[in-house]
């Protein structure tokens, strides 16, 4: 314990962050790694607390406060032994989860003395073993002879698919997609996470032997039946990327765009690839006034990928106050560091143009009493509107299941009226036999750490369920 119990007289400190002025011309990551002597004393601040409030509000149920003290006393291969065995990838939620809501958050040092800085200590445990060659594909020591096939490459599938390849099955993945990875691919820009990091570790899953399928989509390559066929188990880790939309006037202007389709593109040409809506201009923000619309990460992340391309300016309309918001305080303080202007208690009435935007007409709003969620509602303040000059807006509100008993041709799937797919809550089998699902597609949309917390849980599920029936040697049909 000597290392341990340094907050009293050691500030709280993040790594150093790059100025606005020079990150926000390119799409590298903004945080420079901690070096060894700052990462060993930012976790030498973690109290050893007795109940680990950090430990118990992370999805993972992450060791953190054993972690963070093998890093204080340098045993950083030890640390990451217990960090990856209860996160399948700590190298991204290190990067993108939003601690300042979940395990940081909750440190029982944080009202005095501020929190533990547990998620760049992660990263910093994670670069770590893959530096020094700690980080090793997946090992099979025995073969169970059955089958899996996995609709999604997204975090909760290839959660699942690296824990159910490690209890020895035959794991296949299927995305429609022509890279793995989902949203951390083409929904999160490289400012958040660098794409290296996601194909690293994808990598890493092939050497361990799970095959993907990729520009597969299911329903059209091949039907779910097809796949119940071919597999012991099947499951469903599709994730929800259906925008929701906005009813009022005039939304169907040009220049007015879903989130997803606005990320998808940016990231797309960041990879390199020939991407003709950016390029003609219809999705590229450069010397736009735009408008984001939405209060949640995905808004922070249009905004700040606005600012990027060389906005002419950038405003985020929240139609509640910045205390309700609920994507993270850390990225909002970098996308008003980097020049994006909020305008609070503000809600889009109506748009207008010719053909394209041309301007939003918004509507002031006032915080009423809470809602069921816990946040405060609001409700229009009367008299109070005014105009928002808009070349290009933003939807960025959120995402719904598609209508997956249709999609895939499979009207036996029971989902819930939203649309995500209805499972027993122990075994993550849908209503079709051998037929599991987990993730968003199951809770609604989410953070990735809950995706990755739903995909190993669902493995545990479908390893149990064929290793029951393994004297069977029957198939999901």
């Amino acid at each position: 314990m000597n290392e341990m119990l340094k907050f009293t007289n050691t500030q709280q400190q993040y790594p150093e962050v790059k100025p606005a002025q020079s990150r926000k011309i390119n799409f590298d990551e903004i945080y420079a790694p901690f070096d060894p002597a700052q990462a060993a004393l930012q976790a030498s601040r973690c109290s050893q607390c007795g109940v680990p409030f950090c430990q118990i509000h992370c999805p993972l149920s992450n060791n953190i406060p054993d972690w963070l003290k093998l890093t204080a006393e340098g045993r950083l291969e030890e640390a990451y032994a217990i960090s990856s065995a209860t996160n399948t990838f700590p190298e991204i939620c290190g990067r993108i989860c939003p601690q300042d809501r979940l395990c940081e958050g909750n440190c029982v040092i944080e009202k005095g003395f501020k929190s533990v800085t547990i998620g760049s200590v992660e990263k910093y445990i994670t670069e770590t073993a893959f530096t020094n060659g700690w980080v090793k594909p997946i090992t099979v020591t025995r073969e169970t002879g059955k089958s899996v096939g996995i609709i999604g490459a997204g975090p909760a599938g290839l959660a699942a698919a690296d824990m159910l390849r490690r209890y020895g099955h035959d794991v296949h993945v299927y995305d429609r997609y022509d890279r793995t990875g989902g949203l951390l691919i083409y929904g999160i820009p490289n400012f958040k996470l660098e794409k290296s990091v996601v194909l690293r570790r994808q990598q890493l899953l092939l050497d361990g032997g799970i095959h993907f399928h990729l520009n597969c989509d299911i329903g059209k390559a091949l039907t779910i039946e097809e796949l119940r066929e071919k597999h012991d188990s099947v499951l469903i880790a599709t994730g929800v990327y259906q925008s929701r939309d906005i009813d009022i006037p005039d939304c169907s202007l040009d220049n007015i765009v879903p989130a997803i389709d606005y990320l998808t593109t940016s990231n797309r040409q960041g990879l390199g690839d020939k991407v003709p809506p950016y390029d003609s201009g219809v999705l590229n923000a450069a010397g736009k006034e735009v408008v984001v619309i939405g209060g949640g990460d995905t808004a922070m992340d249009c905004v700040r990928t606005a600012v990027r391309q060389g906005a002419k300016k950038v405003t985020c309309l929240y139609r509640r106050d910045r205390s309700n918001m609920p994507g993270s305080m850390r990225e909002v303080k970098n996308a008003e560091e980097e020049g994006v202007q909020f305008m609070w208690l503000s809600a889009p009435k109506a748009f207008a143009g010719t053909k394209k935007v041309s301007q939003i007409l918004v509507q002031r709003m006032r915080l009423m009493t809470q809602d069921n969620a816990g946040r405060q509602s609001v409700v229009p303040v009367d008299g109070e509107q005014f105009n928002l000059p808009a070349d290009m807006v933003i939807k960025a509100l959120g995402f719904d299941p598609e209508p997956l008993p249709v999609l895939f041709n499979a009207p036996a799937l029971t989902t819930h009226a939203n649309g995500t797919l209805v499972i027993h809550p122990h075994s993550f089998m849908t209503s079709l036999p051998g037929v599991f699902a987990a993730g968003d597609i199951v809770r609604g949309a989410s953070l990735v750490v809950w995706a990755i917390r739903d995909g190993r849980d669902a493995a545990q599920a479908m390893h149990k369920h064929m290793m029951s029936n393994i004297a069977k040697g029957s198939k999901a049909a």
